[in-house]
């Protein structure tokens, strides 16, 4: 095993400029090794500052002792340890609320140029492949744990997934390191238990290279995924011009060029757009996404999802969340209108050019609005916006300027924004409302 620190480098070299690397250290056997490893490794090549950081869950009484049995690791290696406490979600899956609580930890702690390096090897690749096949996965799923990935403002590296469970369990032996054997890591009713302790020894007994198999074709799986990511751009970046209600700052697509794909590339370029606003539907959600687009013009179909909802409206399909699915609050006197005026949960309004004179106030449509226009007279503002075309979504956050009861402006809309000389025009920023996920 005295080459093991050799190979460990190569897969690293892309990171030796980052500005540190923190170790995610359990205490168990792979964590401990790659530990180890860096260490060794530091003796012989400049490398950046390593640190460790154990993840303390709470839920059980044995864990307790790990923050101690890792800080006595780490002093004997000349390493800082950072022991970071977090609460877990209850749910139905303990294993995911604790994963999610610890990346989120991570997340936190990794700054930009600087990298997390976790100890998963390759039966751990080859058990979460199996795992996610038998919940029927797609190609994206089945690419398994990727070798590197954003987490924070930085990185996360795994730089061990071509290494087996024996190989870093000889290596421990031989370097006489000892560590954590988690007590839950036996209990068969999770599911990733059972795969290892139930159905893995079959299957390697049978086939001995079964998961190095299944790691080649979690890469195999990974590269494929990489063609689509390709593809889903392409189709994207021809799919993302800009429309006539650009200025409302929503995620859109023209829907014609998305419609004229396939319908598997529709999915595929689906997929990639949805991934950074929402966790994306199962399989059999995806009926809302044809609903969506097969609806008749006059209609106002939605696909909600997780972290909000997709509407089609002006020939292009619009992501919305956050405040664009609350009502704004109403009405907003305007005290002060030669500054701009924040709306509550709707962005600001303000004008260009002269102020008009008297009173004002910010309200929104509820019907049956009038407005008096110089060459037209008299004209329902419900008219007025369906000659505009602006999406129906938008309607109820369009900011309505009123003086002494009469309505004098629409934002942004032409002809409707302005004073009948061009002294004045009402101008509205939409709501910066957080349209994706971390």
């Amino acid at each position: 095993m005295a080459d093991m620190p050799a190979l460990l480098f190569q897969v690293l070299k892309p990171w030796r400029n980052a500005k540190a690397w923190h170790v995610a250290l359990s205490g168990g056997l792979d964590s401990t090794v790659l530990l180890h490893l860096l260490v060794q490794l530091r003796q012989t090549h400049s490398i950046p500052p390593i640190t460790a950081v154990h993840v303390h869950h709470g839920l059980q009484a044995e864990a307790d002792a790990w923050p101690a049995h890792c800080q006595a690791l780490c002093d004997g290696l000349g390493v800082p340890l950072q022991v970071i406490r977090v609460q877990v979600q209850a749910g139905a899956s303990v294993e995911r609320a604790a994963r999610d609580a610890r990346y989120q930890a991570f997340a936190a702690l990794t700054a930009a140029a600087e990298v997390l390096l976790v100890g998963q090897h390759r039966d751990d690749q080859a058990e979460t492949l199996l795992f996610r096949l038998l919940r029927g996965a797609g190609v994206s799923g089945l690419a398994a744990m990727p070798r590197q990935r954003r987490l924070g403002a930085g990185h996360l590296c795994r730089p061990l997934l071509d290494v087996s469970r024996a190989q870093l369990e000889a290596y421990a032996r031989e370097q006489g390191l000892s560590w954590i054997e988690d007590p839950s890591n036996t209990q068969t009713d999770f599911s990733r238990n059972f795969l290892r302790h139930e159905v893995f020894p079959g299957l390697l007994r049978r086939w001995p290279q079964a998961a190095a198999s299944m790691a080649r074709s979690a890469a195999h799986c990974a590269e494929a995924q990489g063609l689509l990511d390709e593809l889903a751009r392409q189709d994207l970046h021809a799919a993302g011009s800009a429309g006539e209600f650009a200025w409302l700052g929503l995620p859109s697509l023209e829907l014609a060029t998305l419609a004229s794909l396939s319908p598997a590339r529709q999915r595929n370029a689906l997929r990639h757009w949805l991934a950074t606003f929402t966790s994306l539907p199962d399989t059999d959600h995806w009926a809302g996404w044809e609903a969506l687009r097969d609806a008749r013009d006059d209609a106002r179909p939605v696909w909600k999802l997780a972290e909000g909802e997709l509407h089609r409206a002006a020939g292009r399909i619009w992501w919305l969340s956050g405040d664009w699915l609350r009502q704004p609050v109403a009405p907003v006197p305007w005290g002060q209108p030669e500054q701009a005026l924040v709306l509550p949960g709707n962005g600001r309004v303000r004008f260009v050019g002269d102020i008009p004179d008297g009173a004002l106030q910010v309200s929104y449509r509820q019907g049956g609005e009038v407005m008096t226009l110089p060459s037209r007279g008299h004209r329902d503002l419900k008219r007025l916006l369906n000659e505009s075309g602006v999406p129906l979504f938008a309607r109820g956050r369009l900011p309505l300027v009123y003086r002494n009861g009469q309505l004098l402006a629409v934002a942004n809309l032409q002809g409707l924004d302005s004073s009948p000389c061009g002294r004045w025009q009402l101008q509205w920023l939409p709501t910066s409302s957080d349209q994706g996920l971390s």
